[in-house]
């Protein structure tokens, strides 16, 4: 399974200051005035030719398709079916208006779609439906790529990522999930246990820092600001890279705990001026539009940096993605399928597209 593209502040790897110097770009050197008289300058070495992907790194990540395209089968189908006719014609468009729909893609985006969609085939001249069907994957990948970026880790240390969502959307496991990517390309991990309200929360997190062995910032009962705050403190002391804050799940109407959630932004600044560095929301691929509303009203609340989408696997509305994409084009480090380890993953445009469209 190919590892998302994270550098640790502290990595001993070699190559990891140029890693950071191409992630974070750095000072061009100025040129010299040369004499016109000067004697010529050998050129310079051609640059190493790039080192092949390992061929685990391969099939693990042809494993991912497969599962991809396994979870996300049941939104796949409704559309596929539609391309299964002789003929391109204004059924075919209106069929395809209602696929989109039922896949939860929003007006907004399925009117873009299928826009983008009739210029392609008028300047392609299609003429068969499969044809069709690869230029809307095309389509599709175009809209997704601005929700293509890396989560970069080591601009700052700690690195304090505060992860939000509501109830059952599978946000201590995604953080679980995220950390044991985040150990395994070599950043040390602090956990904060902020989500004191739920009394089994601190007990998984604290599960998931043991599987991982990381270290857990945590307290019974304490004040969810006062838990980030210790743990900001503590990571920073300690010299982590990372500090990944659990806090507790809520429903955006719930106002007064959306408050909490900002009280708790507000504190991590206290321990950090410059945290947090990456405000994250973890979502239910399931809930279709409600995701959109979710990710409309934490990122007003919050300003959200990134998303993970979790359990697209088992649904007809694989096509909130593109929704966001439309109105609300907050990238997306991960995307989960199920409920193993293995499951989350990096998002990728255009893996996505040609696996829902597969």
């Amino acid at each position: 399974m190919q590892s998302p593209p994270v550098i640790a502040a502290n990595e001993a790897a070699p190559g990891a200051m140029g890693r950071l110097r191409q992630m974070f770009g750095a000072a061009k050197p100025s040129v010299a005035e040369v004499p016109v008289n000067a004697p010529p300058v050998a050129a310079a070495p051609l640059a190493a030719p790039p080192l092949p992907v390992p061929a685990a790194a391969v099939e693990e990540r042809a494993s991912w398709l497969g599962r991809l395209k396994a979870g996300l089968r049941k939104t796949g189908n409704n559309i596929s079916t539609v391309f299964t006719g002789t003929k391109i014609d204004e059924a075919l468009y209106e069929e395809l208006e209602d696929a989109l729909l039922m896949a939860d893609t929003g007006v907004k985006a399925t009117q873009h779609l299928l826009a983008d969609l009739r210029r392609r085939v008028k300047e392609t001249k299609a003429t068969a439906p499969s044809a069709v069907k690869e230029l809307l994957a095309q389509s599709l990948a175009d809209l997704l790529q601005p929700l293509e970026k890396p989560l970069v880790i080591g601009q700052f240390t700690p690195t304090v990522i505060m992860v939000a969502g509501v109830n059952g959307a599978g946000k201590t496991t995604s953080i679980g999930k995220l950390t044991k990517h985040l150990a395994d390309e070599g950043a040390s991990v602090l956990l904060a246990a902020a989500d004191t309200y739920r009394a089994a929360a601190r007990e998984q997190l604290g599960v998931w820092a043991t599987r991982n062995t990381v270290e857990i910032v945590s307290q019974q009962g304490g004040d969810p600001a006062a838990v980030s705050f210790d743990a900001v403190t503590a990571g920073k002391a300690r010299k982590k890279d990372v500090v990944l804050v659990d806090t507790a799940g809520r429903l955006p109407t719930q106002l007064h705990l959306m408050e909490e959630l900002k009280k708790i932004r507000r504190v991590v600044t206290k321990a950090d001026a410059t945290a947090p560095h990456e405000v994250l929301l973890v979502i239910d691929g399931n809930t279709g539009q409600n995701a959109l509303a979710q990710v409309r009203s934490f990122n007003d609340a919050l300003q959200l940096t990134g998303l993970i989408v979790t359990k697209l696997d088992g649904t007809a509305k694989g096509g909130v993605l593109a929704a966001i994409a439309q109105e609300r084009p907050i990238p997306v480090y991960f995307i989960g399928v199920g409920e193993k380890l293995e499951d989350l993953e990096t998002f990728n445009a255009k893996e996505f597209a040609q696996a829902l469209l597969s």
